[in-house]
């Protein structure tokens, strides 16, 4: 078992592929059909080569280099290492446990690789378990793809004020008066440095919205699917044991920038829960798009969302609004009051000049 503060040195990342086994029968990714399953050694049975898993000939690449499973090699401080840690994450034989069952823990592993794929899709094997009963535990855990990497923070041990992707696992709600939520709830944000996660309100002003999943100390495996592909965002769950996804959010319109870091991070405060990652795989897309959807496609600079409001505009705050109102309308008062002096003052002496002319 490592810990952040013992880190053990990285050589050769490397994955070994079971040639022995047949490609499983869960290749579809679509709503209800798993796409994968794990040998013992945690490897995925698809391979690398490219499989044709949709029906659009929309082909998959396992991208190693931005993927994590056991036996975690790869993984530390090393400069040859791909992924590092840090907070209290430990490495340990069978999972990275980002935060134990303790108060007041973070970890995070964050990739020392850039992204710059345009269409991709990441599948995350998780397990949240702990001592606490239901509503008596937390905090929960997020996926990222930001601008920033490696930096403790109140957002499920990120910082705020991200600039990128957040998907989030809660399992604690802070707002005592939502009620239209039961949790844990799976939710996601794209932030673009100038909005901030409303953690006492779990987000609900500032996400895209989510699903209730309930995946808390449940005896069967759980997986989580982000899904990015020509603008359009999709997260799915798998966490009833039945290797089906189910549709959780699905936005078109999402424009994310390339060159940023994946990274998953977790968090406890009074409360607390196991919070454990077995495996993260990062697939490549390959899409087809038309010459119209060539031209169309622009550079992105700075994430948004396309029926929000231009992340460029700063709003400004209520009492500020306020004071700005008055001050336009003192301005607009005097403005006008000096107007009617000068329009009197011209007709007086246009008056005065016409009683001249007749004496």
């Amino acid at each position: 078992m490592l810990s952040a503060s013992a880190v053990r040195p990285a050589t050769v990342y490397c994955y070994r592929l079971d040639s022995t086994r047949k490609p499983n029968n869960f290749m579809n990714t679509r709503k209800g059909q798993t796409p994968y399953s794990e040998t013992a050694e945690g490897l995925f049975t698809q391979q690398s080569s490219g499989e044709n898993t949709y029906e659009d000939n929309t082909y998959e690449f396992l991208k190693r280099e931005y993927s994590l499973s056991k036996p975690y090699q790869g993984l530390g401080s090393s400069s040859s290492s791909h992924w590092e840690f840090m907070g209290n994450t430990m490495i340990m034989p069978e999972q990275i446990r980002l935060t134990p069952d303790l108060q007041s823990r973070q970890g995070a592993v964050w990739s020392r690789i850039p992204c710059y794929l345009r269409d991709w899709e990441l599948r995350i094997h998780f397990k949240i378990h702990g001592e606490g009963k239901k509503n008596l535990n937390g905090d929960g855990l997020a996926i990222w793809l930001t601008k920033d990497r490696m930096q403790n923070g109140q957002v499920f041990g990120n910082a705020n004020f991200f600039t990128g992707l957040g998907v989030f696992v809660d399992t604690y709600p802070n707002d005592d008066k939502q009620h239209e939520r039961t949790f844990p709830f799976v939710s996601a944000m794209v932030g673009n440095g100038s909005v901030a996660y409303d953690h006492d309100h779990d987000g609900r002003f500032t996400d895209l919205g989510g699903c209730t999943a309930h995946i808390r100390n449940v005896e069967y495996d759980t997986f989580l699917l982000i899904r990015y592909m020509k603008n359009r965002l999709t997260v799915m769950t798998d966490i009833e044991g039945k290797q089906e996804w189910k549709d959780c959010l699905d936005i078109p319109g999402v424009r994310l920038p390339q060159g940023y870091y994946f990274g998953i991070s977790s968090a406890t405060g009074d409360l607390s829960d196991n919070h454990d990652v077995i495996s993260f795989k990062l697939y490549e897309l390959t899409v087809e798009r038309s010459p119209e959807e060539e031209e169309d496609q622009q550079e992105i600079t700075l994430p948004s969302v396309d029926y929000r409001v231009d992340p460029n505009v700063h709003v400004e705050d209520e009492g500020r609004s306020i004071l700005t109102t008055f001050f336009v309308f003192i301005v607009s008062v005097v403005v006008l009051v000096v107007v009617i002096i000068v329009i009197l003052f011209l007709l007086n002496h246009y008056k005065e000049n016409r009683r001249k002319r007749f004496y």
